[in-house]
């Protein structure tokens, strides 16, 4: 399957935060001074990078007792969750942003997480790796078995997304929803996508509120 010509399918991405496009974007959206809460922040490189060049309130939640100590060794306030249990300790709007990054297909019930955070941020930022990606399909179409590419290394059996959502799927549900997208942004390695991004893109990134 040919790509189109890179001018009119990609735009230079500005550059990479701590290796990853989909951080990259996460640091445009951001506004310095905000506070931030990163569900399954991982050993908090991205809320120690937020606080150090957007001087935000960062705070974050992993479900990895290891990890969370990594991230409490970086100066990132952190404590060990599980984020399908909901976010119920937190009062409404107590987060200018929510960031899900990477998260969402590993999580047992999106939806229901999808919609805490809009409760508890003003803004929602999520960033998802796009099942629709034209190397998904070649190779679930060429192999007959589950896809396995760069983006998606797993074996089925120790895989650990669960949901195989697409661009599409994600915008369906946004629709369904009402949910306001403010912001789309889709890569495929270090450049943008402009066009067709359900087929080109490799990770969606949204900024989305709540409509009511």
């Amino acid at each position: 399957m040919a790509a189109e010509p890179q001018s009119k399918d990609h735009q230079p991405l500005v550059r990479d935060v701590l290796g990853r496009g989909d951080y990259a974007i996460i640091g445009e959206i951001v506004e310095p001074g905000s506070r931030v809460l990163d569900l399954g922040c991982g050993e908090g490189e991205l809320l120690e990078w937020l606080a150090d060049n957007k001087r935000v309130e960062a705070r974050g939640v992993e479900i990895s007792r290891t990890k969370v100590q990594r991230a409490i060794a970086r100066g990132v306030s952190a404590y060990q969750g599980d984020i399908d249990n909901g976010l119920v300790d937190y009062p409404d709007h107590a987060f200018d942003y929510v960031i899900l990054s990477q998260t969402l297909q590993q999580v047992h019930n999106p939806l229901k997480v999808l919609t805490d955070m809009l409760r508890v941020g003003r803004k929602i930022i999520v960033a998802f790796p796009n099942f629709g990606h034209w190397r998904v399909r070649i190779s679930h179409l060429t192999s007959g078995r589950a896809p396995r590419t760069g983006l998606f290394p797993y074996s089925w059996y120790d895989s650990p997304n669960i949901h195989f959502l697409t661009v599409e799927d994600f915008e369906l549900l946004c629709r369904d929803q009402r949910w306001t997208l403010e912001r789309r942004y889709f890569l495929s390695g270090n450049r943008r996508v402009s066009v067709r991004p359900n087929l080109m893109a490799e990770v969606a990134v949204y900024l989305i509120r709540s409509s009511s």
